[in-house]
C-alpha cells in the first residue's frame, strides 16, 4: 500500500553494492537522511552464504537495500549466460534470507526492466509479469530477478516481512560501465562518439537497426526513486521506476554525438541483434504515490559526459 510512513531518521541501512553506479547513486541520495549508512568491502563475496550471513549478524541494519548484481549489456549476457543466472540468484537469495534472519524492518530489491516479456504491451504495466517469453539475449539476467521479487514476495507472505521491489528502466550516469565490450548502449556510444571525436573519425557505428526505442532514467533519479519508495511503500507487488517516455537507439546516437561534439555520420550494423523493440513501462502506480523523476535526457547525458571526461583524466594523470 501507498503512504505506509517509514522514516529513515536514525535507521541503519545497509546498501549492497554501493561500490556500483546505482548503489553509489543511493549512498549519495541517503545522505539527505538522518540514518547511518551501512556498507560491505569487496573482500565479503555476496555469493556465498555463510560470509553474508555473518557479515549481517554483526552489522545488524534496520534496512537493507539489494544494489548489488552481476550487470552488463547483450554482449555480456550472451558470453556470460551461467555467471549472470547463477550469481543473480545467489547474491540476492543470501542477501534476502540473511535480511530475514537479522529481522530487518524493510527491504529494497531491485530488479530490472527485463524481467517483462519481449513483446509485452507498451507502456509496460506490472502486471504483464510473466505474460509472455523474454527477449533471448538477457533472458538469464530477467529470470534471476524474477526470482528475487518472487523471493520477496514469499517472504512477505509466509513471514511477514516488509520486502518490497522496484524494477528501474535502463539507468545511465556517473560511475556508469563504458567498457566497450560490457556496458550498455548509451555509455557504450558516449565512449564511441568520444573516441571518434579525438581521432577524427568520419563515423561511429551502431548496433542492429536503429529503430528499437529505449526509456532511460538517470540514476540519481532512480536513488531518489528508491528511497522515496522505502520511505512511503510497502506492498506485494513490484513498482516500476522510470523517465516515462522512450527514443530510438539512432535518436539516441544523434543526441549523444550531438553533445560529444562528434560531427560524422552513424552507419548501422544491422547484423547484429536490435534486442525487444520497444520497452517503455508504464510509471503510473509511482506517479500517483507522489513521486517523479526530475533529471531531462539531454541534461542526464550531458552531466554523464562531464563524469566521462573527468574519469579520463584521473586515468591519464595516473
Amino acid at each position: 500500500m501507498a503512504d505506509a510512513a517509514f522514516p529513515l531518521a536514525g535507521k541503519r541501512v545497509y546498501v549492497a553494492g554501493h561500490k556500483g553506479m546505482v548503489g553509489a547513486a543511493i549512498v549519495r541520495r541517503l545522505a539527505q537522511e538522518s540514518c547511518t549508512i551501512l556498507t560491505s568491502d569487496r573482500t565479503i563475496d555476496l555469493r556465498e552464504q555463510a560470509a553474508v550471513r555473518a557479515w549481517m549478524a554483526q552489522a545488524k541494519p534496520d534496512v537493507v537495500i539489494v544494489a548489488a548484481a552481476k550487470v552488463g549489456g547483450i554482449l555480456a549476457n550472451d558470453r556470460f549466460p551461467a555467471e549472470f543466472l547463477y550469481d543473480n540468484l545467489m547474491i540476492e537469495a543470501n542477501l534476502i534470507e540473511a535480511a530475514r534472519q537479522q529481522q530487518a524492518e524493510k527491504l529494497l530489491f531491485l530488479g530490472s526492466s527485463c524481467i517483462y516479456p519481449k513483446l509485452a504491451e507498451q507502456p509496460i504495466r506490472e502486471e504483464a509479469l510473466l505474460t509472455g517469453p523474454l527477449e533471448p539475449t538477457n533472458q538469464w539476467y530477467a529470470i534471476a530477478k524474477i526470482a528475487g521479487i518472487k523471493l520477496c514476495q514469499a517472504y512477505r507472505r509466509q513471514y511477514g516481512c516488509d520486502f518490497i521491489s522496484a524494477m528501474p528502466t535502463n539507468l545511465y550516469g556517473p560511475g556508469d560501465n563504458y567498457d566497450p565490450e560490457g556496458s550498455h548502449v548509451l555509455p557504450a556510444l558516449i565512449r564511441k562518439a568520444h573516441e571518434a571525436k579525438l581521432a577524427g573519425a568520419a563515423s561511429i557505428e551502431i548496433w542492429g537497426t536503429g529503430t528499437p526505442r529505449r526509456e532511460f532514467l538517470h540514476v540519481d533519479d532512480l536513488a531518489d526513486g528508491c528511497i522515496f519508495l522505502v520511505k512511503h511503500y510497502s506492498g506485494e507487488k513490484h513498482i516500476n521506476l522510470g523517465s516515462g517516455t522512450d527514443i530510438t537507439i539512432a535518436e539516441l546516437a544523434a543526441k549523444v554525438c550531438e553533445i560529444v561534439g562528434f560531427t560524422g555520420t552513424i552507419t548501422r550494423d544491422t547484423g547484429k541483434p536490435d534486442g525487444t523493440p520497444r520497452k517503455l513501462m508504464s510509471g503510473e502506480k509511482v506517479a500517483a504515490m507522489g513521486w517523479t523523476p526530475r533529471i531531462g535526457l539531454a541534461e542526464g547525458i550531458a552531466h554523464a559526459y562531464a563524469e566521462f571526461l573527468a574519469g579520463n583524466v584521473k586515468q591519464n594523470t595516473v
